[in-house]
């Protein structure tokens, strides 16, 4: 069974252009990820995904 989302649509969509927007400041995507998925209360995975889903 899969868990009710835990992030409003409102917030996906910032944390995947904060990625977006600071990808140019870390060495790659990844990076990136890690350094943003704490500051929103998520897994870098998580992060990962919800950029690709969009």
């Amino acid at each position: 069974m899969r868990k009710s989302n835990k992030f409003s649509p409102e917030v996906r969509e910032r944390a995947v252009r904060m990625v977006q927007e600071h990808r140019g400041e870390y060495p790659s995507l990844w990076a990136a990820i890690e350094s943003i998925a704490p500051k929103i209360g998520c897994v870098p995975q998580h992060l990962e995904r919800m950029g690709q889903a969009r």
